[in-house]
């Protein structure tokens, strides 16, 4: 029942997805080669983490643009999952943007879903500037991308 309060038409999610690459794109920076994140995550391409991704391993630009395709849709998935209000689609990109980078059970289990969920959407928004630490230590590079999705949360431009 909750599920089919954000399906969205394909205009829509077409819409979402593109504005929550954008944001990806910017902080993920293409690399199309390995490399370990601030944690020592192995990632490739925009930010791509998972058990597929092998040291050395170097992807063309249209794999890498087909694993963000896949990630972007699998961090939409797990909003339309865990939000159970009606989201507009800069709040909804803006939510995927998020989800991409922390993890779908990370946002799920948070407390931005539970303001969202209970239509304290200017809270939620608000919210991700908390997420600005990496293995406890404070990232510019979070701040800088919290505050692009918080903005995008807010329906403005950063």
């Amino acid at each position: 029942m909750a599920s089919t309060r954000l399906k969205v038409g394909a205009g829509a999610a077409s819409l979402v997805l593109s504005l929550a690459a954008g944001v990806v794109v910017h902080f993920e920076g293409y690399v199309p080669e390995t490399y370990a994140d601030p944690v020592g995550i192995p990632t490739i391409c925009y930010g791509h983490t998972g058990d597929d991704v092998r040291p050395g391993e170097k992807l063309g630009l249209s794999q890498c643009e087909q694993l963000l395709r896949g990630d972007l849709a699998a961090a939409y998935g797990a909003v339309q999952r865990c939000i159970h209000v009606p989201l507009k689609p800069y709040e909804a990109a803006a939510f995927t943007s998020f989800t991409y980078n922390v993890g779908a059970t990370a946002f799920c289990q948070s407390t931005l879903a539970r303001k969202a969920n209970s239509g304290d959407m200017p809270g939620a928004c608000a919210e991700m500037s908390r997420w600005v630490y990496s293995d406890g230590e404070k990232l510019p590079g979070l701040v800088r991308r919290r505050a692009a999705e918080r903005a995008l949360c807010k329906g403005k431009q950063s």
